[in-house]
């Protein structure tokens, strides 16, 4: 209901008509010979300002890797270990020796 009293009202109002300026032949060839977008003058204003490199960050960040790097070594070693030695899925090194001289025996 509410959208056919919009185009009701719509189709009743009359826009207004757009009489635009004739341009003449040279005036047309100097429009099309200018470039569209200027960005030469705003080249020429703008400052790009260049973000220093935060080297004290980086220095900060490889001091704490060298200070971890052998914790997490140490750990990397005990857990592979312990893993190794509590494996009882598949066959393990050990078992592999015991299960063939059984079945030669």
């Amino acid at each position: 209901m509410l959208v056919t009293g919009g185009a009701a009202l719509a189709q009743r109002r009359q826009l207004p008509t757009f009489q635009g300026e004739e341009m003449t032949q040279e005036e047309r060839d100097a429009a099309r010979a200018r470039p569209k977008y200027n960005i030469s003058s705003y080249n020429r204003d703008i400052q790009i300002k260049e973000e220093p490199i935060p080297w004290k960050a980086i220095a900060l960040g490889f001091i704490a890797m060298l200070v971890t790097a052998p914790f997490a070594w140490r750990a990397y070693r005990s857990t592979t270990k312990e893993i190794s030695e509590a494996n009882t899925f598949g066959v393990s090194s050990a078992r592999a020796g015991e299960s063939s001289e059984e079945e030669q025996s």
